[in-house]
């Protein structure tokens, strides 16, 4: 059995939802009232996701499909260490619990995305 069968959301369904969640994962932090280190990592993460989710618009790509696959991979991988880290040296769970979760959902959202164009687009 294939892993390719379990990978059903299209590319433009995947860069709307960064797009989308980008500014969220910007200021869920400070709305929340998370330390203010997390308020930093949750803007520089952000920012990141919505340069990288833009890079999929547009007549050509700056980045190609599987790089930008692996930059999600590893966007969320530092999110998740971040959480962690942040957990750890302020003590803040809810920052903790915020940036695992961010990250845990662009792995997922990775892992569910079909990293394809249809022809003739």
């Amino acid at each position: 059995m294939s892993v390719s069968i379990f990978r059903y959301v299209p590319l433009s369904i995947h860069g709307a939802l960064e797009v989308l969640a980008a500014p969220l994962i910007m200021v869920g932090p400070v709305l929340l009232g998370l330390e203010p280190a997390a308020i930093a990592i949750g803007f520089v993460l952000g920012v990141l996701l919505l340069g990288l989710s833009v890079s999929l618009f547009g007549e050509g790509r700056a980045v190609s499909l599987r790089a930008h696959a692996e930059l999600d991979y590893l966007l969320a991988l530092a999110t998740v260490l971040s959480g962690i880290g942040i957990g750890i040296i302020t003590g803040d769970a809810a920052a903790m619990i915020f940036l695992v979760g961010v990250g845990v959902a662009q792995t997922a959202l990775t892992a569910s995305t079909r990293f394809s164009v249809p022809r003739g687009a």
